[in-house]
C-alpha cells in the first residue's frame, strides 16, 4: 500500500513560500552613552567595588591598569592633578573621584543622571 502523502512537510514549505512577510528589524533608540574611564591597580578592593557598581548599572567603561606605573599613570595625574590613589573615575572627561565618590553619587541619586547624558 502506497502512502498518500510521502512528504507532509512539502505542503508547509510551499505555503511558506507564498506568504512572505517583510519586517524592518527593530531599531533601538539612539542614546548617547557617556565615555567612562577608570584607572585601577591589580588587587585593589576599592577598584573592584567601583567596577562592580558600574557593572551593576550596565555601563561600558575603559579600564587602565596602572599597577606598573608608566604613561597611563602620568596621564591620570595630568588629568587630575594631585591624584595619587586608585581608582580614579572619569565620566565624559569629568573627574568623578574614587570609589567612595562614585558610591556617594549613587546614594544621592545623581549617578544615573551622569550616566544617561
Amino acid at each position: 500500500m502506497r502512502a498518500r502523502n510521502r512528504h507532509p512537510r512539502r505542503k508547509d514549505r510551499n505555503e511558506a513560500r507564498q506568504i512572505k512577510i517583510f519586517r524592518k528589524p527593530d531599531e533601538e533608540p539612539r542614546v548617547s552613552h557617556p565615555k567612562v574611564e577608570i584607572y585601577t591597580k591589580m588587587y585593589c578592593g576599592f577598584c573592584h567595588r567601583a567596577k562592580a557598581l558600574l557593572d551593576s548599572k550596565g555601563v561600558d567603561y575603559t579600564e587602565y591598569d596602572i599597577t606598573m606605573g608608566g604613561e597611563k599613570r602620568e596621564e591620570m595625574m595630568q588629568r587630575k592633578p594631585g591624584a595619587r590613589t586608585v581608582p580614579q573615575i572619569f565620566i565624559d572627561d569629568k573627574a568623578i573621584g574614587g570609589s567612595d565618590d562614585l558610591a556617594a553619587l549613587e546614594r544621592a541619586g545623581k549617578l544615573d543622571a551622569l550616566l544617561n547624558t
